[in-house]
């Protein structure tokens, strides 16, 4: 037990370090990007205004902003704040990152965390289906289903489901996390998961697919081993086969899938949430890259990889607390190197 957690630690330290390397690059990757970008920052700061202003003006304006030094002080200087807990200020918003960023992210965990749940149990319990019924009309007709999800756009099916449910039968609301004229403190738990349902079906019936289809092929390749084929031998029912051979092989790739989905459950939320007006990062970031909020993109560029990294880590630790293996072959790996 001992030998496990050390294991564990050991997995933990080396990946805060590639966390932490990776957020650096991730830093410099986006403030170039942004740099480059044809879109003016003080044109926008000024669209936001209403307002025309004097050259004078203008220049306190690109004072404030910082799009009067050169880009490389501009990124020393904003990654000295950003060490000292300051992300800077909207100018959208016209406050702190930091905290558009914890408003915000918590629409999007409930919305994130809804559909990733939902993927996850949809993807599993169909793809043990279809292993189950391989190449029978239930697996040919549910692999068909999950390719044509699998390739339509995710701002295609949001609006195809809303005219469906919100617009002819009514069952949903059009859009928003809460009613329209309710004051927050007066919006209701149950409102809020109302307005909640359909997003999250959304961006659950983008993800599912490819967990259907990865733990179906993996159902297949169990029952077609030879342990598989003993325990027939012996008399085993499939489905025995299955709870008692099958869901343990599985399990594992299949949780494996499930947290490596996280950056694309992040790009199919700013999809989905501007499709429902829903106001999470994912409305926040494509209303910051087309309107030149800098500091707001990449706040939120940067909390988005923190927020994957750190899903693939809980990913790495808890493999190696479903299957002790797995420390064994890393520990085996790193004394050959």
């Amino acid at each position: 037990m001992r030998e496990i957690i050390v294991r564990l630690a050991h997995i933990f330290i080396k990946n805060i370090v590639k966390i932490v390397t990776l957020l650096f690059a991730v830093s410099i990757i986006s403030f170039t990007l942004v740099n480059i970008s044809p879109i003016d920052p003080v044109q926008q700061y000024l669209l936001g205004l209403g307002t025309a202003v004097s050259q004078e003006k203008r220049a306190e304006i690109e004072a404030y902003l910082g799009v009067d030094r050169p880009p490389v002080e501009r990124y020393l200087t904003w990654l000295n704040e950003l060490m000292h807990g300051n992300m800077g200020e909207s100018s959208i918003y016209r406050r702190p990152v930091a905290d558009i960023i914890g408003e915000r992210f918590v629409n999007s965990l409930a919305l994130m965390l809804s559909a990733w749940v939902l993927a996850g149990l949809m993807g599993f319990v169909l793809g043990c289906l279809m292993g189950m019924y391989h190449d029978r009309l239930p697996d040919k007709i549910l692999k068909k289903i999950c390719y044509v999800l699998s390739s339509l756009p995710a701002f295609w099916l949001g609006l195809l489901l809303l005219l469906v449910f919100s617009v002819w039968l009514g069952w949903f609301p059009i859009g928003f996390s809460s009613p329209i004229g309710v004051i927050s403190d007066n919006v209701t738990i149950s409102q809020k998961i109302h307005h909640l349902i359909l997003p999250a079906i959304t961006l659950s019936i983008m993800s599912f697919s490819n967990i259907a289809l990865h733990t179906r092929q993996k159902l297949i390749d169990v029952l077609n081993s030879e342990y598989v084929l003993f325990a027939k031998a012996r008399g085993e029912g499939k489905w025995s086969i299955l709870r008692n051979h099958g869901l343990r092989n599985i399990l594992f790739p299949a949780l494996t899938l499930q947290f490596a989905s996280f950056a694309e459950l992040f790009g199919g939320s700013v999809m989905a949430e501007n499709v429902f007006s829903y106001p999470g990062l994912g409305s926040a970031v494509s209303a910051a890259g087309l309107q030149g909020d800098v500091p707001l993109l990449l706040g939120i560029t940067l909390f988005s990889a923190l927020f994957v990294c750190v899903g693939n880590m809980i990913a790495d630790l808890l493999y190696g607390v479903i299957d002790p293996r797995t420390l064994e072959v890393d520990n085996e790996e790193a004394g050959q190197h």
